[in-house]
């Protein structure tokens, strides 16, 4: 039996049950493989499923073990017949390390994409992520987007893998006797994430009587379709033509006017608490308000104006 055959053979009850969710993805992939059974596993599912993907590493440089991972994840895709490429980027030690490294390494993959021609970039989050997600937004606060968890496809990046759960790439990698990666930093008590995973999920799903997972990850589904929804709605309602009037923003109804000044004002997302000042100064109650990411929203001539502190 050849080893495509072999990997075919294992692959079968996660590829006939459609849980590995690619509809509509071309060849070539890039698949993010930290040489972790997560991202393992997915390199496996996508070689098999003809997607011709490449294994790219991204070396951050925050841990002494990451040269064997990339020799992991050569070994790996060499197996299944697929290309690697390893990316070294550079993080600064600080505050929401974990974040700043998300965003280094989501750049390096696009910046990878492009180089490869690759349709897509491929993720190895499972639905228990997916639940830990979801609680991990709840912890901050967010709103129903935030509460709405990963969607499985964002521009280029997509994640094939919200259907199955953290056992199910274990026992892939298992069966294809991969030699995986374990990163320490998932059993460091410092990051919330862990904690979520470790000791808060076991005992809301002890309390509840049933396992969380799948049903975190379902209210997940139905919230983002419903909060995507009514970012249209409240598109629609102040769409791009009127500008940023204040007349028509102030004569929406309150839950589309958040929305609407969400979407207006984009990236870092701003918090409740900067929306409802941003409707203020819409409403003339305040000349001026000041958000996060150095930004100032002023009315002027009936219009709302956004501009660098």
């Amino acid at each position: 039996m050849s080893v495509t055959e072999h990997v075919a053979n294992v692959l079968r009850p996660w590829r006939d049950d459609r849980r590995f969710a690619i509809d509509g993805v071309a060849a070539p992939v890039v698949v993010g493989c930290s040489g972790g059974a997560d991202s393992a596993a997915l390199l496996a599912l996508a070689a098999d499923a003809g997607l011709a993907p490449v294994a790219v590493y991204v070396d951050h440089g925050l841990r002494p073990a990451s040269g064997d991972d990339a020799t992991r994840v050569r070994a790996i895709a060499a197996a299944l017949g697929a290309d690697t490429e390893v990316v070294r980027v550079d993080v600064a030690s600080g505050g929401n390390l974990e974040a700043r490294a998300r965003t280094a390494r989501h750049d390096a993959l696009e910046r990878a994409r492009c180089h490869v021609g690759a349709s897509v970039v491929m993720l190895g989050h499972t639905q228990d992520d997916q639940a830990e997600t979801v609680l991990l937004n709840l912890l901050r606060g967010s709103g129903s987007a935030g509460l709405g968890g990963m969607a499985s496809r964002r521009d280029t990046f997509v994640r094939p893998l919200l259907g199955l759960r953290r056992a199910d790439t274990h026992a892939i990698c298992a069966a294809l006797e991969f030699d995986v990666a374990r990163d320490p930093m998932n059993d460091d008590p410092a990051f919330r994430r862990v904690v979520i995973r470790r000791d808060v999920l076991p005992l809301l799903s002890s309390v509840a009587a049933r396992d969380l997972v799948p049903v975190l990850a379902r209210q997940s589904d139905v919230l983002r379709e419903e909060s995507q929804f009514l970012d249209r709605v409240a598109a629609a309602a102040w769409p791009a033509e009127h500008g940023t009037d204040v007349a028509s923003l102030c004569g929406m109804d309150p839950v589309l006017a958040r929305r609407a000044v969400r979407q207006w004002l984009g990236a870092p997302p701003p918090s409740h608490a900067e929306v409802q000042r941003v409707l203020d100064v819409a409403r003339g109650r305040a000349r001026a308000t000041e958000l996060a990411g150095g930004r100032c929203v002023r009315r002027s001539g009936g219009r709302l104006f956004v501009e660098a502190r």
